[in-house]
């Protein structure tokens, strides 16, 4: 566990931040113009996807955030090396 902080959780909230806005701005300016003639049905499934598609990178964003490496193995390579 890490004892001091560092610069990577305020800047890595303030992207995951802006990210999701940005893209929930893309969704909600040019989804309805594509699904909007679609049964309500359809709608929904499409949104229930777009609103998970965002978690997808989400693993890999908050291990940068906590230890500067991009993948779980990367961080467990490391570890290994300093036993």
């Amino acid at each position: 566990m890490r004892e001091t902080p560092t610069w990577r959780i305020p800047i890595g909230i303030l992207g995951l931040f802006m990210g999701l806005m940005l893209y929930g701005v893309i969704i909600a300016r040019y989804a309805p113009s594509v699904i909007g003639s679609w049964s309500g049905g359809a709608q929904t499934v499409v949104y229930v996807v777009l609103g998970l598609i965002w978690l997808l990178p989400l693993k890999r964003f908050l291990i940068w955030m906590e230890t500067g490496k991009w993948s779980a193995e990367a961080v467990l390579r490391t570890k290994e090396k300093a036993d």
